[in-house]
């Protein structure tokens, strides 16, 4: 008999009936885009669990990243990591921006603030660090050298819904962050993703920008494009919002599970709590020393897809090796050692909040006999 498939990640799913009723308020409102009520209703609601002062939203977590480089008028050269999703580069790219590429700290998976100085020219006009699976970058160090040499900061932050550091929400930080809600994520709208700024007029801006610059019926100020959150998935973000707690406080009991289970086996590394930081335990990374675990990384992921685990090798390969970015300067690995060493060793194991305790004895299983 096969066993039962465990995927690394399993959506949050409202209750159907209380979707369905929604569902047949906006049949009954016949507005099911544009600025509708749900829509209005969800910013409001997410600006406070959020602790943000102004949020808007769009229809994926990509559209966020393209758009704060437009409002910020973002040229030149963008300092960044290779250690991320694709999508934060290709924003760049798609600006006509060049990324610039420096290596990440060991101990957390982000961006070294200690390599992003010796990075800048003349032609940097801003730094787009990103919160590596939740895990928040050093925003003190990076704001310091952002406000030395006059430079934006835009925080890729699709991982890190909900994370605060010492009660501050981390979305805070820098000039603009972005999230996405995409399925796989703690907190989802189907696929959606948002933007987060500090006052009322960006905010107008770039809720211009997302509507193809309309201001009004007749008037467009800039080329904006449409990426505008529908009714629907409003209605299933409010939902969702409601059981999240409950669901980051199931992943943080899988978290204490996994480590503890972890912990003895020779070759195996984790990442540990951060001091002073609420976390929402987006994913839980295990590293793969070969020579002391006895397994390449790749032998235990392949060994545990044949089981029907399915783990991620996330984030690998690196964005520096894809063809659009290998040739640039920035990309060279002898410039990247240590995001080179974690892309090679890293497995994302299951962690979502339905993980069961059969399920979790069963990967732990795996992952022990060598």
């Amino acid at each position: 008999m096969e066993e039962k498939l465990i995927t690394v990640t399993s959506p949050l799913l409202p209750d159907l009936e209380e979707f369905n009723e929604l569902l047949q308020d906006i049949w009954n409102r016949k507005w099911i885009t544009n600025n509708g009520h749900y829509h209005k209703e969800l910013e409001k609601a997410l600006c406070e669990y959020l602790k943000v002062p102004y949020i808007s939203l769009f229809t994926n977590g990509t559209l966020p990243l393209i758009t704060a480089l437009q409002a910020l008028r973002i040229t030149g050269e963008v300092i960044t990591t290779p250690y991320s999703f694709v999508a934060t580069t290709h924003a760049l790219w798609w600006n006509g921006i060049k990324p610039v590429f420096v290596d990440i700290d060991p101990t957390t998976g982000n961006i070294d603030p200690e390599k992003i100085e010796a990075a800048i020219t003349p032609r940097t006009t801003a730094i787009m660090p990103v919160h590596v699976y939740g895990k928040p970058c050093d925003i003190i160090r990076i704001k310091e050298i952002a406000d030395k040499y006059g430079l934006k900061v835009i925080y890729d932050a699709a991982h890190a819904f909900g994370v605060e550091v010492n009660g501050e929400s981390v979305l805070n930080a820098g000039d603009m962050s972005t999230l996405s809600f995409h399925a796989t994520k703690v907190y989802n709208t189907i696929e959606g993703g948002a933007l987060i700024m500090h006052d009322a007029e960006t905010k107008k801006r770039i809720d211009y920008l997302k509507n193809f610059g309309f201001a009004n019926e007749t008037t467009v100020v800039a080329p904006g494009i449409n990426s505008k959150m529908d009714e629907i998935r409003s209605a299933y973000g409010l939902l969702n919002l409601r059981q999240v707690d409950t669901a980051i406080e199931a992943r943080h009991q899988v978290a204490i599970k996994y480590r503890k289970s972890l912990k003895g086996i020779k070759g195996i590394t984790f990442f540990d709590d951060m001091s002073g930081v609420k976390h929402n335990y987006s994913y839980f990374p295990i590293f793969i020393d070969a020579e002391k675990y006895g397994m390449t990384r790749d032998e235990l992921y392949f060994k545990m897809k044949e089981q029907n685990i399915l783990g991620r090798r996330y984030f690998y390969p690196l964005i520096s090796t894809f063809s659009t970015y290998r040739g640039l300067e920035s990309a060279h690995p002898e410039n990247l050692p240590e995001a080179h060493k974690m892309a090679n060793s890293v497995i994302c194991l299951p962690m979502h909040h339905s993980l069961t305790e059969e399920d979790i004895l069963r990967i732990i299983d795996i992952i022990a006999k060598r």
